[in-house]
C-alpha cells in the first residue's frame, strides 16, 4: 500500500498545483464582478487554502507513507483522510448538479476523471488504514 500512498501523494501535489490556474481558467475576475468584496475574497482565500491543504496531504503521503501505515497516529490520519475523500466523493455525485456535465463531452470527461480520482483516493486511504 505504500506505493499507492506515494502515487496518491504525487497526484495530490499535482491537484494542488492545478489550483493556481483555476481563477484564470474559470474567468473568476470577470465572473465574480457581481459578488460582494467579501464573497469574492472568500472565494480566492478558500481556493488558496484548499490548494495548500492538498499540497500538505500530498507531501504527507509521499514522505511518510510507511509511518501512516505502521504507526498509530498515522492510522488515525489515514482514517481522517479516508473520511475526507469519502465526503468529497459524496459531494461529487450529490451536491454538484449533473447539469454541469451531462451532455457535454469535455465536462463529462472531467467529471469521470475526477470521480475516478476521488474513488482512488478514498480506496487507497481505507485500504491503507485496514492494511495493518
Amino acid at each position: 500500500m505504500e506505493i499507492h500512498l506515494k502515487i496518491t501523494g504525487t497526484l495530490l501535489i499535482l491537484l494542488a498545483l492545478m489550483h493556481i490556474a483555476l481563477p484564470k481558467y474559470f474567468k473568476w475576475k470577470e465572473e465574480s464582478r457581481a459578488l460582494s468584496l467579501i464573497t469574492r475574497q472568500i472565494l480566492y482565500v478558500h481556493t488558496v487554502f484548499i490548494g495548500i491543504t492538498l499540497l500538505l496531504m500530498g507531501l504527507l503521503c509521499l514522505c511518510y507513507s510507511h509511518a501512516l501505515i505502521h504507526e498509530q497516529l498515522g492510522r488515525v490520519i489515514l482514517l481522517g483522510l479516508f473520511l475526507f475523500w469519502l465526503l468529497r466523493l459524496f459531494f461529487q455525485f450529490f451536491v454538484y448538479s449533473p447539469k454541469l456535465w451531462r451532455g457535454k463531452l469535455f465536462e463529462t470527461t472531467v467529471h469521470i476523471i475526477f470521480s475516478s480520482l476521488w474513488i482512488y483516493f478514498t480506496s487507497v486511504f481505507v485500504m491503507s488504514y485496514l492494511a495493518h
